[in-house]
Parts: C-alpha cells; sequence; structure tokens
C-alpha cells in the first residue's frame, strides 16, 4: 500500500453542536463548510473543507462525550500562512491560542505550529507548509 495523504477525520460532536461548529470552522478559522446533504436529512453527519482532498466529518450525536487527554490529542490541519500571521488571524477572530511551537515534526518535516480548540474540547493545530 502506498498512503498518499489523510482523507478524512471523524469527529463527534454534541446533538445541538451544528451551529456552533460552523461559526468556528467557518467563520473562525475560515474552512468551507459543506452541509447541505446534512441539512436535508440525507447523511447524519457534515463536512468542514480543508482542502480538495481532506475533510473533518463532524457527526452531531447524543453520545458525545469531551474529549480528554486519554481518547484524543488532535488533528493537524496545514495551511499556507505563516505563524505569525496565522496568530493574527485568529486573534482578529477572537480564537483563543493555546500554544504555539516554532518546529514540531509532522509528515511533511518540521514547521511553526499554532494549537486552538474548538467549541467541543477537540485541538486543532493549524502547521505551516514546509
Amino acid at each position: 500500500m502506498n498512503a498518499r495523504h489523510i482523507d478524512h477525520v471523524n469527529l463527534r460532536i454534541p446533538a445541538d453542536g451544528a451551529d456552533a461548529a460552523r461559526e468556528f470552522y467557518g467563520e473562525r478559522l475560515g474552512f468551507g463548510v459543506e452541509d447541505a446533504l446534512y441539512a436535508a436529512g440525507e447523511k447524519p453527519f457534515f463536512d468542514v473543507r480543508l482542502s480538495a482532498t481532506a475533510v473533518i466529518h463532524l457527526w452531531p450525536t447524543e453520545e458525545f462525550e469531551r474529549p480528554t487527554k486519554t481518547n484524543y490529542d488532535h488533528v493537524a490541519v496545514v495551511v499556507e500562512e505563516p505563524p505569525e500571521e496565522i496568530e493574527r488571524e485568529l486573534a482578529e477572530a477572537g480564537v483563543e491560542v493555546e500554544k504555539t511551537l516554532d518546529s514540531p515534526l509532522g509528515a511533511t518535516g518540521e514547521a511553526g505550529a499554532v494549537y486552538v480548540r474548538d467549541p467541543f474540547g477537540y485541538r486543532v493545530e493549524l502547521k505551516a507548509r514546509v
């Protein structure tokens, strides 16, 4: 097998969390939100479009349990902006930065990264492109 990239990550969110997810991922982080099939009742989750080849499935469910240190750490998303610009955009959007790292190692090498939490407690790493 020759893996090329992560296709998607599936995250459960609270049953009433769709609006908060759209606001955080779509408005504050600026990713595309694809929810027409979810809104039409044709599938039980909706997508946050990260790129042409990667999405985060957000699955509203009554069985949601907030992530803990033992069951989840983070999802890393490579972005085009350098860390300083990421931090500036997050500040303008009112998103609190949890931490920054100068050069954590990722799948494509070492690059600066900024970490935030979504409304449901999931950590999201916004990693500069190598």
